[in-house]
């Protein structure tokens, strides 16, 4: 079976400048070249298979959202290879971006002032989305969760929660392949928190869709992921079932009892 996402010997480093202070250092700094390397992401290879849903967890900084962004096609990696829907991401964004959605925390794709449903059409367009499929799509969205009553509501007066089901929504309306996460609970309640968690549960289930889960939540991973990837300073610490994790963390707890 091949891998719908595959990264092999995955590197990115970024030059940092060394300023120096005061402005006469700033000036210096215009014409240095005195830059140190840091590896945000350290040599990561993994496989990642249709419909699954992934934890890919670590700390700030740890490099998840760069190994995000060079699969989303947004940076080239320095060395390694990366496949994504048969694509290399940073040589054909263009193609890439319509097999992929999208959901960054509390940055909402939507139009700001336009009614939701407006915002949808917009993105029909934009996807080119046959009218039957997009009318299948808004109805089976219909059948998930209460969504009419929103479709007249400008964006801006919507709820966090309202604003995150709606981007939710928006990300799987072209039926991509894959899905990215980016912390999609956070800042919301324990009720809409399990409503999203379920849409996109359902989602994956109906759709085949694969979807790469970033949170700092572990309701989140303990509602959705069945497999965890822990990410930490750039290098692969972790890629297992969910299950084990738990199992080993019991394992500790118990034996420092």
């Amino acid at each position: 079976m091949n891998p719908i996402i595959e990264l092999k010997n995955i590197t990115k480093e970024f030059k940092i400048l060394n300023r120096r202070e005061g402005l006469g250092g700033s000036i210096k700094d215009l014409f240095s070249r005195n830059y140190n390397i840091v590896k945000a992401v350290d040599n990561i290879s993994l496989t990642i298979e249709k419909s699954e849903i992934v934890g890919y967890l670590g700390s700030n900084g740890a490099g998840k959202s760069t190994t995000i962004k060079m699969m989303t096609g947004v940076l080239k990696p320095t060395s390694g290879t990366i496949v994504v829907n048969g694509n290399i991401p940073y040589k054909n964004r263009t193609q890439n971006a319509q097999n992929i959605g999208v959901v960054f925390g509390q940055r909402s794709q939507l139009w700001w002032a336009l009614p939701m449903i407006e915002s949808f059409k917009i993105l029909k367009d934009i996807y080119q989305i046959s009218n039957e499929d997009y009318k299948k799509q808004m109805d089976l969205y219909e059948s998930l969760v209460d969504i009419k009553s929103l479709y007249s509501k400008p964006v801006r007066e919507m709820s966090l929660g309202q604003r995150t089901l709606c981007d939710i929504l928006a990300a799987f309306l072209h039926n991509p392949n894959v899905i990215f996460l980016d912390e999609p609970t956070i800042g919301l309640d324990v009720y809409i928190k399990a409503k999203i968690r379920d849409l996109i549960k359902e989602l994956n289930i109906r759709q085949n869709t694969t979807v790469i889960l970033t949170t700092h939540d572990i309701g989140d991973v303990d509602a959705l992921c069945k497999r965890i990837i822990i990410i930490d300073k750039g290098a692969m610490l972790y890629d297992n079932s969910a299950e084990n994790l738990k199992k080993f963390f019991n394992l500790c707890r118990n034996s420092q009892k």
